[in-house]
């Protein structure tokens, strides 16, 4: 299988546990993918800005509809390739964009974050207490509280938590080191988890074939979600990095300083959080400006 296929299906399979896409969505993507990837010589998943640019040429005579389609099908495509490591840079800006915003990344209001961490709260009160709570916790600290990606988290090494450090340094994409700040209320919880663990573990959240995979950390996520009365299909383990991103934007964190802590080689990538705090900053504006005493409007 070529590495175009193989990401191909990669990517599909993503779609599935995060989305739960349709067969018929899926079939769209998979078309899309599969006839750029022929039209680049089986190079799409490597192709730079110009093939990219010259792919988009093919599409000359078609509907703006199914062009704004296709460029959207490779830019999920090329985000996911990014997200994961499997390349260094998002060519996609080369699409084209006929008539199409850029989508923002989902989120999660202070309201639904209080709810899912509630419901812990409240199971964790429970006796006996189920090592799955536990579990859970641990996990949804990570995600919302330090900004994990889900790869990063399934593949986190029970060593690495040892002590008391503030702190850890992970590799997340690229096998580029970070540092990761860790609240002590999230050092709590994962220490609490890690008794749980045989310290013969390799990993902190193991399975019978190594670590949990992250698919089913996408289930434990729905799963959770669904029982604390959000909707599933609103929430993922990238949803809540994207609240820990916005989240913090919101309480005054430095941009440069986001960036560092999400793990963002490029600034730009790290920007797109300043369009979801667009509210805050009219409402800075208005109570903030000298010209606010002239009734200015969002």
């Amino acid at each position: 299988m070529s590495d175009d296929a193989n990401l191909i299906e990669r990517f599909l399979e993503m779609l599935v546990a995060e989305t739960g896409a349709s067969q018929h969505t899926l079939s769209a993507y998979r078309t899309d993918l599969e006839q750029a990837s022929a039209i680049t010589g089986r190079k799409l998943s490597v192709a730079d800005r110009k093939i990219i640019k010259d792919l988009s040429s093919h599409w000359r005579n078609l509907q703006n509809s199914t062009v704004a389609r296709k460029s959207s099908s490779l830019r999920r495509f090329f985000g996911f390739l990014v997200e994961e490591g499997f390349r260094e840079n998002d060519p996609s800006d080369a699409l084209p964009r006929p008539g199409q915003v850029r989508s923002l990344p989902k989120t999660l209001s202070h309201v639904e974050v209080a709810k899912l961490f509630q419901l812990i709260a409240e199971e964790l009160d429970c006796d006996p207490i189920k090592p799955a709570v536990v579990r859970l916790s641990a996990i949804m600290e990570l995600l919302y509280g330090s900004g994990f990606r889900a790869s990063e988290l399934v593949t986190l090494q029970r060593s690495s938590i040892s002590g008391d450090k503030p702190y850890l340094i992970i590799k997340g994409k690229g096998e580029r080191e970070r540092l990761v700040p860790i609240s002590q209320q999230a050092r709590d919880a994962v220490h609490r988890w890690a008794d749980f663990v045989d310290p013969k573990e390799k990993w902190l959240f193991p399975s019978r074939k190594g670590h949990i995979s992250r698919i089913r950390l996408y289930q434990i996520i729905k799963d959770h979600a669904a029982r604390a009365g959000i909707n599933p299909a609103n929430i993922s383990p990238h949803v809540l990095r994207h609240a820990f991103a916005t989240h913090l934007l919101e309480g005054g964190a430095d941009l440069r300083a986001l960036q560092a802590m999400l793990g963002h080689s490029d600034i730009s990538t790290t920007q797109i959080y300043t369009h979801i705090d667009s509210a805050r900053l009219v409402e800075l504006v208005n109570n903030r400006h000298p010209l606010a005493e002239r009734n200015l409007v969002r």
